[in-house]
């Protein structure tokens, strides 16, 4: 699949002005989401140890 150079520039220039506004969006949100999301990494943590759990256990079945 060949893109062309003007698709090319477009692509570039769009992804980073997208990353640009993700930052001073981020940066913004800051302070709110630190008083908003406090117990998110507990949540994470129990996911990734449900899944962990989870495949060992498919494991010994099998």
């Amino acid at each position: 699949m060949n893109f062309s150079q003007g698709q090319i520039w477009f692509g570039v220039i769009f992804f980073l002005a997208f990353v640009i506004v993700m930052v001073f969006a981020y940066r913004a949100d800051r302070k709110i989401n630190k008083m908003h999301y406090r117990g998110v990494w507990l949540v994470l943590a129990a996911i990734v140890a449900f899944l962990l759990i989870y495949r060992y256990l498919s494991k010994i079945a099998h």
